[in-house]
C-alpha cells in the first residue's frame, strides 16, 4: 500500500495528527531515568497513551543517534508496528551511492513508511529513496526555524520567456523541481506552520502532500495551516509529549493530543 493510502485510511479512523517523537532524558521524569533504555520507555508510554488519537508518529533520528542509537530507534519503529504511519525525521541529503545506503536502513532494515530528506545536492541524492515507490519522501521546502530565510527565502532571478527575468524564492524552486521529481507519485514537502502565508502559493504550484511541523512551542497554529486541497500532516512534538515531567508525562501528553485533534477537527 502507498503511503498517501495508508494515511488516508488511518486519517478516516483517528485523525491527521502526528506526533513527533524527540525523547531527551534531560527532560524526561526522574522516575523514567531509572529504566533500562529509558527513551525506548518513554516513547512506548507516549504512543500507548495517544494511539488511538493519530495518524502516526515521526521520530527524529537525532534523538536517538545521540542517546539510544539506531537500534533502539529500530526497536520504536516496530512497536509501533503497521497500522500507523511511521516517519524518520533524518533530514538527510547525500550523493547516490550514500543516499542509496540511507534509504536502505530507514526504509529496509528500519522498515519507515516515509523519511525527511535535504534536497540541496539536487535530484541525484533524492532519487534512490523516491524509487521505494511505496514509501514516501518529504522535502525539506521552507522550514519553521527563523534562520531558513538565510538560504529558504532568498530570492532568486530566472530568465522565463525571452530575456525576461522574474524573481523566484528559493523555497518556490525547491516546491516546482520536488513537483517535477515526482514520478511515483511519493515526494511532499515539508513546510513549517510557521509560515502560514505561504500554503497558498504551495498549493498554486504542487498538490502534493505536506508534512507541517512548528506547531506548539515553536508558535505554528493548526488553525493557519489546514483546510487547503490535498494531504495535510500536522506534526506536533513537544508540546505532546512534554505536557508534563512528572509521572503522568503520558496522561498528560493524551490530554494536550486531544486538545490538538478538537482544534484540528474545529478546523476543517
Amino acid at each position: 500500500m502507498k503511503f498517501i493510502e495508508k494515511f488516508n485510511s488511518i486519517r478516516s479512523k483517528n485523525s491527521a495528527l502526528c506526533i513527533g517523537l524527540d525523547p531527551d532524558p534531560a527532560l524526561f521524569p526522574p522516575s523514567i531515568l531509572t529504566e533500562k533504555n529509558p527513551a525506548l520507555k518513554f516513547c512506548r508510554e507516549i504512543i500507548d497513551a495517544t494511539s488511538d488519537l493519530v495518524c502516526g508518529y515521526k521520530p527524529n533520528s537525532a534523538f536517538f543517534e545521540a542517546f539510544s542509537g539506531q537500534e533502539t530507534m529500530k526497536e520504536l519503529r516496530e512497536y509501533i508496528g503497521d497500522e500507523l504511519i511511521t516517519i524518520a525525521d533524518a533530514k538527510r541529503g547525500d550523493i547516490g551511492n550514500t543516499a542509496r545506503m540511507y534509504a536502505r536502513a530507514f526504509f529496509e532494515n528500519m522498515g519507515f513508511d516515509a523519511i525527511t530528506l535535504n534536497p540541496y545536492m539536487g535530484y541525484d541524492a533524492i532519487e534512490p529513496f523516491a524509487s521505494y515507490e511505496d514509501k514516501m519522501s518529504f522535502i525539506l521546502c521552507l522550514t519553521s526555524n527563523p534562520s531558513s530565510k538565510d538560504f529558504e527565502e532568498l530570492s532568486l532571478m530566472r530568465e522565463n520567456t525571452g530575456t525576461h527575468l522574474s524573481a523566484q524564492s528559493l523555497w518556490e524552486l525547491v516546491a516546482e523541481k520536488t513537483n517535477e521529481w515526482n514520478e511515483n507519485d511519493n515526494l511532499g514537502l515539508v513546510v513549517g506552520a510557521t509560515k502560514p502565508g505561504t500554503f497558498r502559493r504551495i498549493r498554486e504550484i504542487t498538490g502534493i502532500p505536506l508534512l507541517v511541523p512548528g506547531i506548539g512551542k515553536q508558535g505554528g497554529k493548526i488553525t493557519d495551516v489546514v483546510g487547503y486541497s490535498g494531504a495535510i500532516i500536522p506534526t506536533v512534538s513537544r508540546s505532546i509529549i512534554y505536557a508534563s515531567r512528572d509521572k503522568d508525562f503520558a496522561e498528560a501528553a493524551r490530554k494536550k493530543a486531544e486538545e490538538f485533534v478538537k482544534e484540528l477537527n474545529y478546523s476543517h
